[in-house]
């Protein structure tokens, strides 16, 4: 008969320290984050689809960036017209002047007040612009600083920016984007006037920026629900994506990325949209058609 020292004993896992736990759920997080972006590669074919290469726009391609068209809103806007695209991330304007687009409900680059990188660059009052000089780039932008500056009673001539030289900046420049950014956070000697403060001044509604343009009569649920889980995924890890971008410093991304944009459109979003048509028409800013928004 065998003695009680033969008796197996059980060995006791060694309890986890709340560092070894730290990084064992980092670990399992990264993990799923590449699961998820690797479900995501490869998903877009056979669509064609482009986006801006602006900080504000990564955090609605994550995960397929090897197969988005970078190009600025206005050349987005020709390649969609022309069909050579099947969806692209373009101004907001575009598909209200352009009846021809389908629009991806939910998603939009929006903001509730200032908005940091759409702004009007000025060294003289507004109430003196003659001509203002906008970045070619523009589409939403300059209509919006249209109506802004006609509820004002200001309808001052809008030319095309010949060139993006700070250091030769006219008196009045509207600037977008990743450029408005540059020139905010460097040494300049305008003031500056942020649009999406202004538009939230007079109208107390977020603006909405950016949407997703799809082209009309082609079946694309699947792009649909891809273009969907992309956003999400951005969402789901913003915190790296501030984290690990190298445009401007963290704490500028943060507040940006985390507060200044916003990446929903709700019922909110849809009443900003419907004043900005609103405004468009009372000035003669058109033709301009409702947008058809698809889940």
């Amino acid at each position: 008969m065998s003695s009680s020292d033969d008796t197996p004993k059980l060995r006791m896992t060694p309890r986890e320290t709340a560092e070894e736990v730290a990084h064992r759920i980092e670990r399992e997080q990264r993990s799923a984050r590449l699961q998820r972006e690797s479900r995501l590669n490869e998903s877009l074919a056979p669509f064609r689809v482009g986006s801006v290469s602006y900080l504000n726009a990564v955090p609605l391609t994550r995960g397929l960036e090897e197969e988005i068209l970078y190009a600025v809103p206005s050349r987005l806007a020709e390649l969609l017209r022309r069909d050579e695209l099947d969806a692209a991330l373009v101004s907001l304007a575009e598909v209200l002047l352009t009846d021809r687009y389908d629009v991806l409900d939910e998603i939009a680059i929006a903001s509730l007040g200032e908005v940091q990188s759409i702004l009007l660059a000025h060294r003289k009052p507004l109430e003196e612009a003659r001509e203002i000089f906008f970045d070619p780039a523009s589409i939403t932008s300059v209509n919006l600083l249209r109506v802004l500056l006609a509820e004002r009673g200001l309808k001052p001539e809008v030319k095309p920016l010949a060139a993006l030289d700070f250091a030769a900046l006219p008196d009045y420049a509207l600037l977008i984007g990743d450029p408005a950014l540059d020139f905010v956070l460097g040494p300049h000697r305008h003031e500056t006037w942020d649009l999406g403060a202004a538009w939230f001044e007079m109208t107390n509604l977020p603006f909405v920026y950016a949407v997703w343009a799809l082209r009309r009569g082609v079946e694309n649920s699947t792009l649909r629900r891809q273009l969907r889980e992309a956003r999400d995924f951005g969402l789901d890890t913003l915190d790296d994506i501030i984290r690990n971008r190298t445009e401007y410093d963290y704490n500028f991304r943060k507040d940006y990325l985390g507060w200044h944009v916003h990446y929903h459109m709700g019922a909110d979003e849809k009443r900003g949209i419907a004043k900005f048509i609103e405004l468009l028409r009372k000035h003669g800013l058109g033709p301009v058609y409702e947008p058809k928004f698809v889940s």
